[in-house]
C-alpha cells in the first residue's frame, strides 16, 4: 500500500481490501471472503465510514455483559482474523478467554492458517472443530465446534456472522454479541446486542471498553438497530 498515501480519503478502506486480498494468498480467506468483505463496504458507505453513537452505546453494553459472563467466547472467520487478528488477540487477553475459528468453508489448511496468525499475533488460546462436537439444528460446516469453545460458552461474540448460525446459537441458550454492518439482517436482530460499524473500527474501541467497563443500563438492541437504520436511510450521499 506504500503507493497510496495515508492522506487519500479512503486509505483504511484501502487498506483492508488490500489484507483480504494477502489474506487470501496465505490460505486464511477463500476468493468468497472479497464478495463479502465488498458487500460490508458498500454498507460501510452508508454510514459514512464513521462510528455513531449507537455503535458506542452497544460497544459499551457489549463489554459489559462479556465481563460479567462465565465462559465468554470469540468467534471468528477467515475476514476477521485478517482485519482484526491482534485486535481479538487483545480482548481474548484481557476476557481470559479463547478464540475459536469457525468456517463456512472450512479445510484444515484454513483452520491452521487462521490459528496460526492469531498465534503469531499473540493469542495463547485458539481453538478449532475437533471433529466430535456439533451444534443441533445447523446444517452447514459452521456447525462443528469445539466441546470447551462455543459448545460450552454462555456468550459469543460474532463478527460478520451468518445469520443461521446465529439463530441456533440463541436456541442453544447463549447469548450473542454481533458486529454487522447491516441492522437489517437476521443475525442483527436476533443477536441480544448488535454492534453496527466496521469491525476494524469498533474492534478497538472493544478493547477499551472491556479495559475500563461502564454500566449501561436499559439497553434497547431494537432502538440501537433502528437509530443505525435512519441513518443509513436519511445521510447525505
Amino acid at each position: 500500500m506504500t503507493e497510496t498515501p495515508k492522506s487519500h480519503p479512503r486509505y483504511a478502506s484501502l487498506v483492508s481490501r488490500n489484507k483480504i486480498v494477502e489474506a487470501m494468498k496465505s490460505g486464511v480467506c477463500t476468493p468468497h471472503s472479497l464478495i463479502a468483505h465488498g458487500r460490508g463496504e458498500a454498507l460501510d458507505y452508508l454510514l459514512g465510514e464513521t462510528t455513531f453513537p449507537f455503535a458506542h452505546e452497544a460497544i459499551a453494553k457489549s463489554a459489559q455483559l462479556l465481563l460479567e459472563s462465565k465462559k465468554p467466547v470469540l468467534s471468528l472467520n477467515g475476514n476477521t482474523a485478517a482485519l482484526c487478528a491482534i485486535d481479538f488477540v487483545a480482548l481474548s487477553a484481557v476476557l481470559n478467554c479463547p478464540i475459536e475459528v469457525n468456517l463456512f468453508h472450512a479445510s484444515e489448511a484454513r483452520y491452521d492458517a487462521i490459528k496460526h496468525l492469531l498465534e503469531r499475533n499473540g493469542a495463547k488460546n485458539v481453538l478449532v472443530p475437533d471433529g466430535g462436537c456439533v451444534l443441533s439444528g445447523l446444517g452447514s460446516n459452521r456447525r462443528n465446534v469445539h466441546p470447551e469453545g462455543l459448545y460450552a460458552a454462555d456468550i459469543v461474540l460474532v463478527a460478520l456472522e451468518d445469520g443461521d448460525r446465529c439463530e441456533v446459537l440463541k436456541a442453544h441458550g447463549k447469548r450473542v454479541i454481533a458486529i454487522d454492518l447491516n441492522p437489517l439482517s437476521r443475525t442483527a436482530q436476533m443477536a441480544d446486542v448488535t454492534i453496527v460499524d466496521n469491525i476494524i473500527r469498533c474492534m478497538p474501541l472493544l478493547v477499551a471498553a472491556a479495559k475500563q467497563p461502564k454500566s449501561v443500563t436499559n439497553y434497547d438492541n431494537a432502538d440501537m438497530l433502528q437509530a443505525a437504520e435512519i441513518q443509513m436511510r436519511t445521510a447525505k450521499k
